[in-house]
């Protein structure tokens, strides 16, 4: 099991982290990559002890998108709100932190550097380590909340900026089996929804959607790649185009919950195919998903029903999909994509 020294940014005092460290770990976390200002507080990498997360989906809805500059702003006005909530939440203080964690990136720069000075700053306010986190080894660890899930498993990574197929050998050691070359798979579910009239946020409105229409409405393509294991969604997007734009010639009214439905079960099906093979392939029979996407209706439903053929599927649980400080102070503890070092900056991509 995992450990490692931290230094205290005032005293230079050594502060060992992670599993194997001896005491219990109580990490605070900050979570700002994108349009969610987040605070949390866990002991040991599972047990949440406070979690609060202010949106900025009203914001937003009025532009179609997160524009990244009204999103730093709104970092600013909710970061210690959401700070103070945190601790009152958990009913401890600054000195009973063991360290303190925030995302460094991939995300907005604006927003994530919120955030990071945020962390900083109660670091050296507590004289305690400070953990830069890398926000896609977040999404996985969020699957160790409240469960007993410990490597080796496959993990599916879904979200509006990536999806990817990864092999977590231990907390430390992970590979890329397979990934997007083009678009993420939320970021079609997006265009899609925008391309059939549904407001921000489209991938939560279309699968709303897609519940009521026929998925086999209509069959759209799966892309052939070189490496088996990537996605291509690029395709699949100018054919859902043009799909719609010849069923707006041939009817009055567009059947969007079929468009919908259809979509949706392209995607889905593809990413279950992909990632059981790859789980085949290295004889795994653990299966996670991770990030905001898997928190869609039909992706769940297709994955936990491979639990009637002898998988075992984690995901976590709704809260946890989306952006959230718990899965930041988790990846912290069990020292996933971790930097430990106050002159860490931010980063926009991998």
């Amino acid at each position: 099991m995992p450990k490692k020294e931290f230094k205290t940014p005032i005293s230079d005092n050594t502060v060992i982290i992670g599993p194997s460290s001896g005491h219990d770990n109580i990490i605070f976390a900050i979570e700002s990559s994108c349009d969610e200002t987040a605070a949390a507080i866990v002991k040991n990498g599972r047990e949440v002890l406070a979690n609060v997360v202010a949106s900025q989906i009203k914001t937003h809805i009025e532009f179609g998108g997160v524009v990244p500059e009204v999103a730093a702003r709104e970092h600013l006005e909710a970061i210690n709100v959401v700070i103070e909530q945190a601790f009152e939440q958990a009913g401890i203080k600054g000195e009973d932190i063991t360290a303190f964690a925030a995302t460094v990136g991939p995300g907005l720069v604006g927003s994530l550097l919120v955030g990071m000075n945020a962390g900083k700053a109660l670091a050296i306010a507590y004289d305690k380590p400070f953990i830069g986190v890398n926000h896609l080894n977040a999404h996985v660890c969020a699957n160790f909340l409240n469960t007993d899930l410990e490597p080796p498993f496959v993990a599916l990574l879904i979200s509006g900026g990536h999806t990817q197929i990864i092999e977590v050998k231990s907390y430390l050691e992970q590979r890329i089996i397979g990934e997007t070359i083009d678009d993420a798979v939320g970021e079609a579910y997006d265009k899609v929804a925008r391309l059939i009239g549904l407001p921000y946020p489209g991938g939560v409105n279309l699968d709303k959607l897609a519940q009521t229409g026929n998925p086999f409405a209509y069959k759209l393509p799966e892309a052939k790649l070189q490496n088996e294991f990537d996605f291509s969604f690029s395709g699949l997007k100018t054919a859902s185009l043009q799909l719609i734009q010849k069923l707006k010639k041939e009817n009055s009214t567009l059947p969007a919950a079929d468009i919908a439905a259809s979509f949706q079960e392209n995607v889905s099906s593809t990413l279950l195919k992909k990632t059981k093979k790859a789980a085949d392939n290295i004889n795994s029979a653990t299966i996670v998903l991770a990030g905001g996407v898997a928190a869609n209706s039909e992706i769940r439903k297709k994955f936990f029903a491979l639990q009637d053929n002898g998988y075992k599927i984690y995901a976590p649980e709704m809260k946890y999909c989306t952006d959230n400080a718990s899965m930041i102070a988790s990846s912290a503890y069990f020292l996933a994509g971790t930097m430990n070092s106050l002159d860490v900056e931010v980063f926009s991509r991998m």
